[in-house]
């Protein structure tokens, strides 16, 4: 009996380990979200946060079906966070990114504050790397991944941006210290040139990447590195250039991936992912 009693309390912790270190945690409020915290995680040992942002009309689910990033975190050991955009008049959901996307009701929402605001929970009840703070965003939540980056450069380490706009002008943004930024574009994305919303033009892929290294004062021009990516397995071959500019503000990172051939939301191979987080762990807060 006591050996039974013994397993059964050995098991019972096992257990209780497992439901506080590797869980998908509710955080309450007028707008609430889940955070996913990897079985690795200690509090002794600040890890990164990553949070991904979803397209207009999606939810933050939704992203994470297409992205699959939940089984990155737990076998990189960072916590992930996808939350939902407001929903507005037409029934779908957005971030009120830059006056160009996608804010279409009154009064406007002040997303950036709700998303900095989830940080400050999150830091506050888990141990969080204020240097390893980085945002993914897709499309509209691409153009939020922007916005943040213009505005809370200070707290954001990096961001990923695939396939969203940002200002309609460069002088529209201002970080007030440098940040790490890769673009994401595929070639055949109606937006890849440019595009108009509310009648206003938005930079496409090209005028985007090089906006942020004249932001970030980039001194060397930008150029296609030789090794390629496979980031659509619909497409033949190593499909996507990485062009990066050099010696910019306090040696970080202006990339731009472009993959040849595909459109708004590529078809992701499943490298897609950790080639993304590889990216974003590698380049911290300077």
């Amino acid at each position: 009996m006591k050996v039974r009693l013994t397993v059964a309390v050995v098991l019972l912790s096992l257990l209780s380990t497992q439901i506080v270190h590797a869980a998908t945690v509710p955080f309450t409020g007028s707008r609430p979200f889940n955070v996913f915290i990897p079985s690795t995680y200690e509090k002794s040992d600040p890890v990164p946060l990553v949070i991904a942002l979803s397209g207009y009309g999606q939810t933050g689910a939704q992203l994470e079906n297409y992205l699959h990033l939940t089984s990155e975190a737990q076998s990189a050991g960072f916590i992930y966070v996808h939350p939902d955009g407001t929903i507005d008049q037409f029934g779908a959901r957005f971030w009120n990114a830059t006056p160009e996307c996608c804010d279409f009701q009154k009064p406007p929402v002040n997303d950036a504050a709700y998303i900095m605001n989830i940080i400050k929970k999150i830091s506050a009840r888990y141990s969080v790397d204020p240097k390893r703070i980085y945002v993914i965003g897709h499309s509209n939540g691409g153009f939020m991944a922007n916005a943040l980056a213009c505005k809370y450069s200070s707290r954001i380490a990096a961001i990923i941006n695939i396939a969203g706009g940002s200002f309609t002008t460069a002088a529209a943004c201002k970080p007030s210290s440098p940040i790490n930024i890769l673009q994401i574009w595929g070639t055949k994305d109606v937006t890849y040139a440019y595009n108009h919303i509310r009648g206003k033009p938005i930079p496409g892929a090209e005028a985007t990447f090089s906006n942020w290294g004249s932001i970030e004062k980039c001194s060397t021009p930008a150029t296609a590195l030789p090794d390629k990516l496979d980031l659509d397995p619909t497409i033949p071959g190593d499909e996507t250039t990485i062009f990066q500019f050099g010696g910019c503000s306090a040696d970080v990172s202006v990339d731009f991936w472009r993959i040849d051939g595909a459109g708004h939301s590529p078809v992701i191979s499943p490298f897609f992912a950790s080639e993304m987080v590889a990216w974003l762990m590698t380049h911290p807060k300077q």
